[in-house]
């Protein structure tokens, strides 16, 4: 094997070492992303007349079906992330509710914990849009759809 062939064998390693690292820090940071809209889900899942006064008292209307729709989002939502499947669809759906749920739930700015419920959702909305920027990567749903 001359050198160039070994240069370019060094270098096509290098590359597929990176692929997988980037492929595999795109599932885990889906993964991460979903708990937190699962996790919310199957509690409200739990709870559901405290959630449906909660939706009543921000003055949303018709709180028993936006509590249908919030848990099929969420869980649903965040099982296709998890998954990859249409992947930026779904993570661009996931952006939008978090940054309405921020908006309708979480505008009271002064109120400390508010504040911080606000903004946790728009830098999650933030990771979701770098989701639909960049796909899933190698392991999910989608790739396999190719």
């Amino acid at each position: 094997m001359s050198t160039s062939q070994g240069s370019v064998l060094a270098a096509n390693a290098e590359h597929n070492r990176a692929d997988v690292t980037q492929d595999s820090a795109s599932l885990i940071g889906r993964v991460l992303l979903s708990a937190i809209f699962i996790l919310s889900g199957v509690s409200k899942l739990a709870a559901p007349a405290m959630m449906v006064g909660y939706i009543s008292s921000v003055g949303l209307p018709l709180p028993q079906v936006a509590l249908v729709v919030a848990i099929i989002v969420e869980v649903g939502g965040g099982l296709a992330l998890i998954a990859g499947y249409r992947t930026r669809l779904v993570a661009a759906g996931l952006a939008l509710f978090s940054v309405v749920t921020a908006l309708a739930f979480h505008n009271a700015l002064g109120d400390q914990n508010q504040f911080i419920h606000f903004f946790k959702n728009i830098a999650m909305a933030g990771g979701l849009l770098q989701i639909v920027a960049f796909g899933a990567g190698r392991f999910s749903l989608d790739a396999r759809r190719r």
